[in-house]
């Protein structure tokens, strides 16, 4: 038996603001219902739940750097990981370290970020890591932050040192800086 086709399918956005909690109660009832009654949005639900799971197994082995938003961290924090953050002002600096029981670091970056179209991120890592750069980092303009994790074994694996983030604004007429951060990192140390 094939399934039948979804007249009006839930769209990607819809799910993942579901699947994060994000609806409110009357639009979560909605999609409840749909995604009950509908083969083809259930398997795509389906899908960004198995996405979600494998990439929390990549957060949780320290595999990737990723900008994520507040939804994102708050799911991850009510599933029980184990968050250590930091703020850091904009062009300022932070003292941080990672611990064991760590699950992630986050680092939120205090920027403004009204009117842009496209944030690229640039990290300098200590005297032997190169420059990485990401472009396009997702986010929100109204948060006046970016929220920043970088590999937890990586840092773990760190000497004393200290690394550099540095955003930057991207439109038709060049690149801008917006801001530069500084985290002054030491390799954690058991009392």
């Amino acid at each position: 038996m094939s399934p039948r086709s979804c007249k009006a399918p839930l769209s990607w956005e819809t799910l993942l603001d579901y699947w994060l909690d994000e609806l409110d109660p009357a639009a979560q009832a909605d999609v409840e219902e749909h995604y009950l009654g509908c083969d083809v949005c259930s398997r795509r639900l389906e899908r960004l739940t198995v996405l979600a799971r494998n990439i929390r197994t990549q957060v949780q082995s320290g595999a990737v750097s990723m900008v994520v938003d507040e939804g994102f961290l708050r799911k991850l924090l009510q599933d029980g990981l184990r968050v250590r953050e930091y703020r850091v002002p904009l062009n300022g600096s932070v003292n941080c370290t990672v611990e064991p029981q760590d699950d992630l670091v986050v680092a939120r970056l205090e920027v403004p970020l009204a009117g842009l179209r496209q944030v690229d991120m640039v990290t300098l890592g200590g005297d032997e890591a190169g420059e990485m750069r990401q472009e396009d980092i997702p986010f929100v303009a109204a948060s006046g932050n970016v929220l920043f994790s970088p590999p937890i074994d990586m840092l773990r694996a760190l000497p004393a040192t200290t690394v550099r983030v540095r955003l930057l604004a991207v439109d038709h007429e060049g690149e801008r800086t917006l801001g530069e951060y500084a985290f002054e990192h030491s390799p954690y140390v058991p009392e």
